[in-house]
């Protein structure tokens, strides 16, 4: 008898767990079979506006090799694979994307990591083997967005920087930005449990929305923490609301670069004074989309060697059954089960 194996399938705000079968690898292509993978601020975005359709989603994943097609035998740089081997993937690739898949009965179905396998079938995908445990390799996805905006902040040794967010991006770029050299990180999110990861993975200084409310008071308290008051060297947007793109924009100096980095999800448009925080402030302004196979190279290999405490960012993983706790956590207080969320996995266990 075929196997089969579950999915979760998402609509409006609902999910639903539904059998599909198994697929034998065809050739050049690769059968995972599901360890973890994590929700994404972007698909709780999309989750709060509601899906007009089916879709599968999971996009951050790590998994183990299941089968293999014939005509793979190394990965994306050449390592060699095999059966038995943990593999992380990009999920864009120029033939679709994992993760954010359509039509979730028609087949081969794994196409989202919120399953028990997923099937890497387009061609090209950049897959790579790793020797990260689970907690860390789930991370990779994410941490590439930490990789490329901190690349395009183009971060010099000893510059003061400032990342809007505690959440996953806002977390991995900290990190990102104290490996490439930052002189002093000042972390401005919330709540308390994710400024004191913020710290272990870098930040010098953390700022609690939730204590100091106003955005005068936090523009004031980031300003006191750079040289000669005058601003940070580079600021990341990572917190994805409207608002605080200004706020972000007023924290940076004269001379300095703002780089936008949490708006994956159309959140709308919004109101600010061009010539003031702009013009006459000189300032460069980046913006990135999402990452490449560049930066998973680059990437995976900090990780992999890294001795920042990255796992503990995996603070909850949740059965297939469990998914819909996860994303009402992320929209409700950042709390599951008495404790601060910070990334939640998905995990194919029961």
């Amino acid at each position: 008898m075929p196997r089969t194996g579950r999915a979760v399938v998402a609509h409006g705000q609902d999910f639903e767990i539904r059998e599909y079968p198994v697929p034998d690898p065809e050739p050049n292509t690769i059968l995972l079979r599901q360890e973890l993978a994590g929700i994404c601020g972007t698909d709780l975005h999309n989750w709060q506006n509601g899906f007009k359709t089916e879709i599968l989603l999971g996009h951050e994943n790590v998994g183990i090799v299941e089968a293999i097609g014939d005509g793979v035998e190394t990965d994306y740089v050449g390592n060699p694979i095999k059966e038995g081997d943990r593999l992380i993937f990009a999920p864009g690739t120029d033939y679709g994307g994992y993760g954010f898949q359509w039509n979730p009965d028609e087949a081969p179905h794994f196409r989202g990591g919120f399953a028990d396998y997923m099937y890497l079938t387009y061609p090209n995908t950049c897959y790579m083997k790793t020797n990260a445990t689970p907690e860390v390799a789930v991370l990779t996805e994410p941490f590439t967005v930490g990789v490329h905006a901190v690349m395009r902040g183009e971060i010099k040794l000893g510059d003061t920087v400032v990342v809007q967010g505690s959440g996953a991006i806002g977390l991995v770029t900290v990190a990102c930005a104290k490996l490439s050299g930052a002189g002093k990180i000042i972390n401005v999110g919330g709540p308390a449990g994710r400024l004191e990861l913020a710290k272990k993975l870098g930040a010098d200084v953390t700022i609690d929305i939730e204590e100091i409310t106003t955005v005068e008071e936090r523009t004031e308290h980031v300003k006191a923490e750079t040289p000669r008051k005058e601003g940070a060297d580079v600021v990341f947007e990572c917190a994805g609301f409207l608002p605080a793109t200004p706020e972000g924009l007023g924290y940076t100096r004269r001379n300095g670069t703002f780089v936008e980095v949490g708006h994956f999800v159309d959140m709308g448009s919004i109101d600010f004074n061009i010539n003031q925080l702009l013009m006459r402030k000189n300032l460069r302004v980046e913006a990135i989309w999402g990452s490449r196979y560049e930066h998973f190279v680059r990437g995976l290999p900090l990780l992999e060697k890294s001795d920042l405490p990255f796992a503990d960012m995996v603070s909850h993983q949740l059965p297939l059954s469990k998914v819909e706790d996860g994303f009402k956590a992320l929209d409700g207080g950042y709390r599951l089960d008495g404790e601060t969320a910070i990334k939640i996995a998905v995990r194919a266990e029961e």
